[in-house]
């Protein structure tokens, strides 16, 4: 029986939306070291090893065959589509844009998902939900402050934003494209492997082919690269993984909303990023758009991840639970129940 988050529970949720929500500004803080194109390559290369070795090793997943040259294929590209916007959109604008702009990923997931399944279909709250998270987002592009403010770390702002929202949207095909086809049974691990190798490959193709190569080693690099290969890609999603076998999904979900919330203090604190009252409430308007698309009336993902849950009691090991709810859902980083796959979705 799955339980009610508890207070341990909310605690995690807190830690790992902090984790998640550092991610960018980990990336801007050291783009002078390295470039965000190459960083994303070395900690989706070291996260890939890592998923690997841990799934064959320790979980000892049974892989789909037939699947890597068709639906994994298409779920590399996106994956790494939505990585490259993220590392060449932080080169245009802030962290904490970038963070929320990366987070509308659900609202994408949830209009493609409506469009090709039938039982996942939007209710009028989730409807209402869409279109004022899509307001939000009007708001913050139209603001003349926002768009016209350049500085040597955000030299223009309009078109990082439009990167990183075409990274969400990125993010959240690529829920879709495992809801609909044969990665939908397979194991998380799998589906997760294919999205960094797919991530990694990419960002060093295109690293070597524009000369973001250079490298300046400090400790702070080393630090930052850590943090998003072992910490961030690999250890935040085992911990969600083994809060998806205990708790309710609907309920963790929702607390992941934090994360974008800490992304936007996080690079106004560490990285002094200015926050401007548009951006602020059209923030606002996103998230609060976002909790009604996951929370509305209908039976949406959470509910059905839920109801996996409850039958799912006998199953063993947490890895299997986790399959077992995927097979039913599709958990993955482009739902709220990611991610963030990244070991769900997700990463990033």
């Amino acid at each position: 029986m799955r339980k009610q988050v508890d207070a341990m529970a909310t605690a995690i949720m807190m830690l790992l939306c902090l984790t998640w929500g550092l991610q960018q500004s980990a990336i801007k803080a050291v783009s002078g070291e390295m470039a965000p194109l190459l960083q994303i390559a070395v900690r989706s290369g070291g996260s890939a090893a890592l998923v690997w070795l841990v799934s064959r090793y320790l979980f000892r997943d049974q892989w789909l065959n037939g699947v890597a040259w068709r639906s994994g294929l298409v779920v590399a590209l996106l994956f790494s589509g939505e990585f490259l916007l993220v590392a060449v959109g932080l080169r245009w604008t802030t962290a904490s844009h970038m963070a929320m702009f990366l987070y509308t990923s659900p609202l994408f997931a949830a209009i493609g998902l409506h469009l090709v399944r039938p039982e996942e279909r939007l209710n009028l709250w989730q409807w209402l939900g869409v279109l004022i998270a899509f307001g939000g987002i009007v708001l913050t592009f139209s603001a003349p402050q926002e768009v016209t403010t350049a500085s040597p770390t955000a030299p223009n702002m309009l078109l990082g934003d439009f990167m990183g929202l075409c990274a969400g949207a990125a993010w959240g095909l690529t829920t879709v494209v495992l809801r609909t086809s044969r990665l939908n049974d397979a194991p998380a691990a799998q589906t997760l492997y294919y999205q960094l190798a797919g991530a990694f490959l990419a960002s060093i193709v295109v690293a070597l082919v524009t000369g973001k190569m250079g490298i300046t080693i400090t400790p702070l690099l080393v630090m930052s690269l850590s943090f998003q290969t072992i910490v961030v890609a690999f250890m935040s999603y085992l911990v969600w993984f083994w809060l998806l076998r205990h708790y309710l999904a609907s309920r963790l979900g929702v607390l992941s909303l934090m994360t974008p919330l800490f992304g936007i203090a996080f690079g106004a604190i560490l990285l002094r990023e200015p926050l401007t009252w548009a951006f602020l409430a059209g923030g606002s308007f996103v998230l609060g758009g976002l909790v009604l698309v996951s929370r509305g009336k209908g039976r949406g993902t959470f509910k059905v991840v839920d109801d996996c849950q409850e039958k799912a009691v006998n199953v063993q090991p947490a890895i299997e639970v986790v399959s077992a709810c995927r097979s039913a859902t599709g958990v993955e980083r482009g739902s709220f129940a990611s991610n963030q796959e990244d070991l769900a979705k997700t990463t990033l």
